[in-house]
C-alpha cells in the first residue's frame, strides 16, 4: 500500500503530465508527511485543493537536512486553496533551539520557489519550525485570506517573506507569530501588502539587507490599510553595519494602526543583531531613498516612538513623515524621536515631533 507521500506524488505527476488544468485534492483528514517536494514545469495550470491538514514529523531529526518541508516550484499558474491547514508541528523544534541543541537549520513549512501567476488563498499555516512562507523567483504571486499562527516564543517563525520576486500581493492575512509578520528579503519588487493584521510578532520588516555581497535592490514596496498590536516592531527598515553596497528604495508604510507596539516606526542602518559588531565597524553602505511614513497612528510601548537611524556613509534621502500620531503612557517620561543621518520631508502633523532637534541630525 502506497503511503501519503508516495500518493502525493504520484497524484502531482499526473496532474503536471496533464495538457488540461488539472484539480489535485487533499481530502479532510490528518495527513503525515516527510519531505514533500513538487516540481514543474508543467504543461497545464494546476489548482491544489487542500481540504485536510498536513502534519510534519513533530522531531526535526525525522526529516532530512533540507531548507524546505514542502516546496512547489517552476510552475505557470498554480493554485493552492481549500481551507486546509499545513502544520509544521514547531513546539519541540523552538525548544531545542533554545537549549541550543540544534545545529544545523531547521526547515521553513512551505517553499513557493519561480511560481509565475499563482494564487494562495483560504489556507493556514500553523506552528512552522522556521519560516511559515518563503516566495523565491516568483512573479505574479497572490496571498488572499491566508492564516498564519505560532505563539509569540516560536523563533524564526517568519510568516511570509519575500525575496527576488515580482509582483506580489498580500491581501487580508491575519498573521501571529514569533518573528517578523511580514518580511521582505533583497531583490523583492513589487510588493503590495494591505489589510494585515499583525500580532504578536516582530512586525513589518524591509530586510535585514546588506548581510550578503551581490544582492539585489529593494524597490516599489507598499504597506497600507493594515494593524499591528503587541508586536516588537511596526514599520522598519533594517540594513547591516559594514555592509556592501545595496539599494532600498520607494517603499511606503500607509494608513497603519499600532496598539502597544514597542518600536513603532525604525529605519536603522546600524542592525546587528549579534551584538558583535564593533562601534569601529564601517557604518552600512545600502542607500535608502524615497520612503514615506503616511498616517501611522496609535500607542507605543515604549517612549522612542520614533527612530530614524541612517548611514553615515550613504544618508537616506527623500524620508517624507507625514500625520503621525503616536503615543505613550508609560513612567520612562515624554514620547521622543530619535534620527540620525537624515533630513527628513515633513507634512502634515507629527506627535511626536520628529527630527526637530539639530543634535539629533548628524550631517
Amino acid at each position: 500500500m502506497w503511503n501519503v507521500l508516495q500518493a502525493l506524488l504520484a497524484a502531482w505527476k499526473d496532474a503536471c503530465e496533464s495538457t488540461r488544468h488539472s484539480e489535485m485534492v487533499i481530502p479532510r483528514g490528518d495527513f503525515n508527511v516527510g519531505r514533500l517536494k513538487l516540481e514543474g514545469p508543467c504543461k497545464a495550470p494546476i489548482t491544489m485543493k487542500l481540504q485536510g491538514t498536513l502534519k510534519a514529523p513533530a522531531d526535526v531529526n525525522k526529516l532530512p537536512k533540507t531548507t524546505e518541508w514542502i516546496s512547489i516550484m517552476h510552475v505557470e499558474g498554480f493554485t493552492l486553496t481549500g481551507g486546509g491547514i499545513i502544520d509544521g508541528q514547531g513546539a519541540d523544534t523552538w525548544a531545542k533551539k533554545k537549549l541550543k541543541k540544534l545545529s544545523f537549520v531547521q526547515p521553513l513549512s512551505l517553499g513557493l520557489s519561480y511560481l509565475t501567476n499563482a494564487l494562495i488563498q483560504d489556507i493556514t499555516s500553523l506552528d512552522a519550525k522556521m519560516f511559515h512562507i518563503n516566495v523565491l523567483g516568483g512573479k505574479n504571486v497572490t496571498f488572499e485570506h491566508v492564516t498564519i499562527k505560532a505563539p509569540d516564543e516560536s523563533p524564526n517563525t517568519d510568516g511570509i517573506h519575500i525575496g527576488r520576486s515580482y509582483g506580489v500581493r498580500v491581501n487580508n492575512c491575519p498573521i501571529t507569530t514569533g518573528d517578523d509578520c511580514i518580511s521582505i528579503g533583497d531583490g523583492a519588487q513589487q510588493v503590495t501588502v494591505t489589510k494585515v493584521t499583525c500580532g504578536p510578532g516582530h512586525g513589518f520588516a524591509i530586510g535585514s539587507l546588506g548581510q550578503y555581497n551581490n544582492e539585489e535592490p529593494v524597490r516599489g514596496i507598499f504597506f497600507k490599510s493594515s494593524s499591528l498590536t503587541g508586536t516588537t516592531n511596526g514599520v522598519r527598515i533594517k540594513t547591516w553595519e559594514n555592509s556592501p553596497v545595496g539599494e532600498a528604495s520607494d517603499i511606503h508604510f500607509e494608513d497603519i494602526q499600532l496598539t502597544n507596539v514597542l518600536n513603532p516606526i525604525i529605519i536603522d542602518q546600524e542592525y546587528c543583531p549579534s551584538g558583535k559588531c564593533p562601534n569601529s565597524d564601517p557604518p552600512s553602505r545600502v542607500r535608502i531613498s524615497n520612503v514615506s511614513f503616511k498616517n501611522i497612528k496609535g500607542t507605543s510601548a515604549s517612549k522612542e516612538a520614533v527612530k530614524i537611524v541612517c548611514s553615515k556613509s550613504v544618508p537616506c534621502q527623500g524620508v517624507e513623515i507625514g500625520d503621525i500620531h503616536l503615543t505613550y503612557n508609560g513612567r520612562d517620561g515624554a514620547i521622543t524621536s530619535t534620527c540620525k543621518n537624515v533630513k527628513p520631508i515633513l507634512s502634515g502633523k507629527q506627535y511626536p515631533s520628529v527630527c526637530t532637534a539639530k543634535r539629533d541630525q548628524e550631517l
